[in-house]
């Protein structure tokens, strides 16, 4: 796993080599074990190794058939496959990333049709005078791009290309008012004016600086609810989960896991148990200084059935209050999600042994374990909401003037998603997966680990998973009021110590309860950050930090988020010390 940048100019001039300079230092973190370039012509290419795979011969670039050259910010789980059935072919490394270079040679821009796998792949065609771009389909792995009249320029983050002056630290103010009201933004903009996301499963075909061709592989299954009975469901899952895991587990590194008190990463660490030899290395945070669920105890009782070596993380008050400003920094594409905490701290501690973490995002997503996706079935007058119905901040007064548009690309995804037949339930997990899925989650999982040089793997976001689960029949998902039922009865087949029907509690970081301590304090140092100025009065920021309760602390911790984040990305600040101390130092 790595970091990749590149530049096309327009006039077909040489790239700026301070760009590139530039480029490979805001990405080293994400590859800390080695830096690449190719520079030909009008195009040069940045690669920052994180070395996992073929630790002697896969520096990238790797040069391929017609002085191709790729770099990848990649697993390609079935590259041993794909070596496999490429008999003819003249291999000059035993990395994963290669076999695409020939799977180009071969079928030109369809090539990311075949792989199996995580990436942000980048390759140079100078036989045909064009760079081409690919994203996995459920856009595990970044990629960014701008595009202006000097040309069309890339990166794994967009930080990188604002340090490198190939972008502006401009607000777009549509994708601003998703992330107060959502938590993350939408579609393909960012919140930087001029910065778009590759979306999921594209492929892009770049020629003389500007995008000709946009092709796209979709993550997801076509096609209505399946008739299948529980037990034929349940052997189909086990094969695909298991299979799944395997080759999520090729490395050439040690690997351990992330386990929650959830099904997702009890079925995880199960089949992880089954497959290796030696105890799993399992890491559990929890909340020891505040009311919130506590999920260690449980993990640790999962831990010792599969017999896994089991580490304990404490996240408590004075980590929140330290440890934000460093996560407003690596989230450079913002969620204000509270998980990004526990996440960093996680991958702080796993980074020290560790490379490689397998974890459960997608289980959701993909078996329906979300309260939102039942009461999409339920009609009105029984409990029932249309997705993402109400904003972090409606109703309660904060912003000077609210967008009525916030929702709009939520509508847009639910229009996209509503085709082939599919069931209220599996359009509701499909706009999860097209949105909340890559643009919360995903990138959560990205920055916060690769922020410590590790990698993060999700065995759940497969292809032959979602093949063996998307299209599962309503009642297989949601059962007596619980999601993810035929996981769940899966996993009581393979792992009962997980109790796992018992009702899903969720994973609460008591960030309210932390701010509402300090809210005298920390609220007059928010309600003063430029960032807020422009959207609240000061003193309903005062006064919201200091109102209490579970929807004005989180309004109150969406603020803080943002507040640090735009002293960063917008004001182009570095942390300075705690949240206190970033805050106390930021330009009045």
């Amino acid at each position: 796993m790595c970091g990749i940048a590149g530049i096309m100019t327009r006039d077909g001039r040489a790239p700026s080599r301070g760009a590139l300079d530039a480029l490979a230092a805001a990405l080293r973190h994400r590859g800390p074990d080695g830096e690449g370039r190719h520079v030909s012509g009008g195009v040069g290419l940045v690669h920052r190794r994180l070395a996992i795979i073929d630790l002697a011969t896969g520096q990238q670039p790797i040069e391929g058939p017609g002085g191709t050259h790729l770099i990848a910010n990649a697993e390609i789980y079935n590259y041993v496959e794909l070596r496999g059935q490429m008999a003819g072919a003249s291999f000059r490394t035993n990395s994963d990333c290669e076999p695409p270079l020939h799977l180009y040679a071969a079928r030109g821009v369809d090539f990311a049709a075949s792989l199996r796998g995580m990436y942000a792949i980048a390759i140079h065609d100078p036989g045909q005078g064009r760079l081409v771009l690919a994203r996995d389909p459920f856009g595990i792995k970044p990629l960014y791009y701008v595009q202006d009249e000097s040309g069309f320029a890339f990166a794994s983050e967009p930080q990188a290309l604002l340090a490198a002056g190939l972008a502006s630290r401009t607000l777009a103010a549509t994708a601003r008012d998703e992330l107060l009201q959502l938590q993350f933004t939408t579609g393909v903009g960012t919140v930087f004016a001029g910065i778009q996301r590759v979306a999921p499963g594209e492929t892009l075909v770049v020629a003389e600086g500007r995008i000709v061709e946009r092709r796209h592989i979709p993550a997801l299954p076509s096609g209505a609810p399946e008739t299948i009975d529980a037990a034929t469901a349940q052997e189909r899952l086990d094969r695909a989960l298991i299979n799944s895991v395997y080759v999520h587990q090729r490395s050439d590194v040690p690997y351990g896991m992330f386990l929650s008190g959830g099904v997702d990463s009890a079925a995880l660490l199960a089949l992880m148990a089954r497959l290796n030899e030696q105890p799993v290395r399992a890491f559990t945070v929890g909340f020891g200084d505040t009311d919130a669920h506590d999920e260690r105890a449980h993990a640790r009782g999962v831990a010792a059935a599969c017999r896994a070596e089991h580490v304990e993380v404490d996240f408590d008050e004075r980590d929140f209050w330290t440890l934000l400003p460093a996560v407003a920094a690596v989230m450079d594409d913002p969620a204000a999600d509270y998980a990004t905490l526990p996440t960093y701290k996680l991958g702080q501690v796993a980074g020290r042994e560790l490379k490689v973490i397998l974890s459960g995002e997608g289980g959701d997503e993909l078996f329906a374990g979300y309260g939102r996706y039942r009461r999409v079935t339920r009609p009105v007058w029984l409990g029932g909401r249309i997705l993402r119905a109400r904003g972090t901040f409606e109703g309660i007064g904060v912003l000077r003037d609210p967008s009525l548009a916030w929702r709009d690309g939520v509508v847009a995804a639910e229009t996209h998603a509503t085709t082939g037949g599919r069931s209220r339930v599996q359009v509701a997990q499909a706009v999860d997966c097209e949105d909340w899925l890559p643009n919360d989650l995903l990138t959560k999982v990205d920055r916060c680990l690769m922020a410590h040089g590790v990698e993060g793997r999700t065995p759940f976001l497969d292809p032959e998973v979602a093949a063996a689960a998307f299209r599962l029949p309503d009642q297989l998902k949601i059962q007596g009021g619980l999601g993810k039922w035929v996981l769940r009865a899966w996993l009581a087949d393979h792992l009962p110590e997980a109790i796992p029907f018992t009702r899903k509690r969720g994973f609460t970081v008591p960030v309210g309860e932390w701010i509402a301590r300090k809210g005298e304090a920390i609220g007059p140092l928010v309600a003063r950050q430029p960032g807020i100025r422009e959207i609240c009065d000061a003193s309903a920021v005062t006064a919201l930090f200091r109102h209490g309760g579970k929807r004005h602390g989180f309004a109150a911790w969406t603020l803080l988020f943002y507040a640090l984040w735009h002293r960063r990305h917008i004001l182009g600040l570095a942390p300075a010390g705690d949240a206190f101390e970033s805050l106390a130092a930021t330009p009045a």
